[in-house]
């Protein structure tokens, strides 16, 4: 434990270096030059869309990795990049994320994913709040509570062809709601609060997320039954959002969700070093207009087997944002914490931090089945070796029924089975007449 704790106070001090002496640097002159980088980026449309908490990450490893998630999806965040991803999670997990967002909001999040062999299942529910106050004309505090957004979603993947070489095709659906909530207002000449004045302002989203992963090996130098290379598809906040509770001309449709269509990978290139990267086409489905893509891409590097650094880039409009963190596990719990310095629309830098805590509550057995698989396979393996070859099939039969998918075992049946044909047409060939 005192090791751990040592190797992240030496991390969080070199990641605060850079940063530890902000308020002496001219950070507009970096803004100015970071915007005419970038100035292609520029999008006239950018906000037109409502639900907008819908674009802020849970926090933690995806924001570390600069949000290039898509192609990766190894945790419970999936749930809010690649809804196919839950078929192909190691661990159940349950999860806690903070976000400290801008101008004083923040947003919660619960996750929870599990899986049963190639099904996988999850959900989540997250609440964005900012403070709002009113203020009379006399600039006299009329009224005070929060403008939330709240969104829930329910999840569930399979991953078809799954064996041992080929890692199967994950296909995902994950369907959500959402709800804005508009705090009451006050009356102007009485200063008295108008119930439920705030419910026409207030809207309810229902939409769906389709995912799409694809692992597979590629370049892998090193020994690993996971895939060093992982693609993934994702159609983001399909549906469609409804305003005008309690108001007599009934309800409405005139704002787009912010729909996304993302494409991503990661690439292991050694055990230790993972490369992530993202290119996101945000679309209004109101009036078919394609927005400026998004861009993002990641590093982790995995220096123990319960220490990370994670690093990532992220481009959203003429300015980029920079985020560093790093993760770590004990006794099951896996925490991160990430820190981002972010330039979008703004000419001073404003810096968020977001945590995550996952639980890590065990496969299901998965991996005593995967022992004992290899157990069994191991014993044909000394029984092909001792020209057993009958009794070798017998083995590797006993692993198909526990997985048929076990490429090893087929192989190994083939080559037995070979090698008995071989052996009787040997003794055919031997005999006198």
């Amino acid at each position: 434990m005192k090791r751990i704790l040592r190797l992240i106070s030496t991390f969080s001090f070199l990641i605060s270096l850079p940063f530890s002496r902000m308020e002496a640097i001219d950070y507009s002159s970096v803004t100015s030059a970071l915007s005419d980088i970038f100035h292609s980026q520029v999008d006239s449309n950018e906000g037109t869309t409502t639900f907008r908490s819908l674009l802020i990450p849970f926090g933690g490893r995806t924001e570390s990795l600069g949000c290039a998630y898509t192609g990766l999806c190894d945790d419970v965040s999936f749930l809010q990049f690649n809804p196919a991803a839950s078929s192909i999670q190691k661990e159940t997990q349950l999860s806690l994320f903070h976000n400290q967002w801008i101008a004083d909001s923040k947003m919660e999040t619960a996750a929870f994913t599990t899986r049963n062999k190639n099904l996988g299942i999850g959900a989540y529910i997250s609440c964005f709040y900012l403070p709002f106050t009113e203020y009379n004309l006399f600039g006299e505090r009329a009224a005070g509570s929060y403008y939330t957004e709240t969104t829930g979603g329910f999840n569930v993947s399979y991953n078809f062809l799954a064996g041992y070489n080929f890692k199967g095709i994950a296909l995902g659906a994950t369907i959500k709601g959402g709800w804005r909530g508009m705090p009451d207002y006050t009356d102007n000449n009485t200063n008295a609060i108008i119930a439920n004045s705030g419910l026409e302002q207030s809207g309810l989203a229902l939409m769906a997320d389709f995912g799409a992963m694809l692992q597979f090996n590629f370049l892998k130098f090193y020994s690993s039954r996971d895939a060093n290379l992982r693609v993934g598809l994702a159609l983001q906040n399909l549906g469609a959002a409804f305003t005008g509770f309690g108001s007599s001309s009934g309800l409405k449709m005139d704002d787009a969700l912010p729909t996304m269509i993302s494409s991503g990978l990661s690439f292991k290139i050694i055990k230790p070093l993972t490369i992530t990267m993202d290119f996101k086409i945000p679309l209004n489905l109101l009036n078919g207009r394609i927005y400026k893509p998004y861009e993002g891409v990641g590093l982790q590097i995995q220096f123990t087997s319960f220490l990370s650094f994670l690093a990532g880039f992220q481009i959203k409009g003429a300015n980029p944002a920079f985020s560093s963190g790093f993760e770590f596990e004990f006794y099951k719990v896996r925490m991160n914490f990430n820190y981002t310095l972010d330039f979008t629309s703004s000419f001073n830098p404003f810096n968020r931090v977001s945590l995550s805590a996952k639980l890590l509550l065990g496969d299901r057995g998965r991996g005593k089945i995967q022992d004992q698989i290899d157990e069994i396979y191991q014993e044909g393996l000394k029984l092909y070796a001792q020209g057993k070859w009958t009794q070798a099939i017998e083995k590797w039969q006993e692993v198909l029924k526990i997985d048929s998918r076990f490429d090893p075992a087929k192989l190994g049946i083939e080559t037995a089975t070979r090698q008995i044909e071989m052996y009787e047409k040997i003794k055919e060939s031997l005999k006198f007449e």
